[in-house]
């Protein structure tokens, strides 16, 4: 299995800043793309940004040119820096990562997901 343990949540005012982190462990061949979504109460799941292992990056447009991602590959770390925080910015930040695990001599690539940490930025 695959576990994704994230950290750095929290409250903070708008237009103040935020770091959250995830760290993939487990029994992989490989660690690829790793990303962040974020769920607002009553909304869907949405894309935040993503990072490729050669660190080409994707960013949901109403996040570009406020958040960065950044991953440390030895550690299997990924990062998500938040700065000029908004309201709308409010939920649950999950983090996910495509993972190639050789089971019964077959490689394949899945899908994991963290437990998600709150985010909150008071207006």
């Amino acid at each position: 299995q695959v576990q994704l343990v994230e950290s750095g949540g929290g409250l903070v005012q708008a237009g103040g800043s935020l770091r959250v982190s995830c760290a993939a462990s487990g029994n992989v061949f490989s660690i690829n793309t790793m990303g962040w979504y974020r769920q607002a109460p009553g909304n869907e799941r949405e894309l935040v940004a993503t990072i490729t292992t050669d660190g080409s990056t994707n960013f949901a447009d109403s996040v570009k040119g406020r958040f960065t991602i950044s991953r440390d590959n030895a550690k299997n770390t990924v990062y998500l820096q938040m700065n000029s925080l908004k309201s709308e910015d409010t939920g649950v930040y999950y983090c996910n990562t495509n993972a190639v695990r050789i089971i019964g001599g077959v490689k394949r690539t899945y899908t994991y997901w963290g437990q998600g940490t709150q985010v909150t930025v008071s207006s």
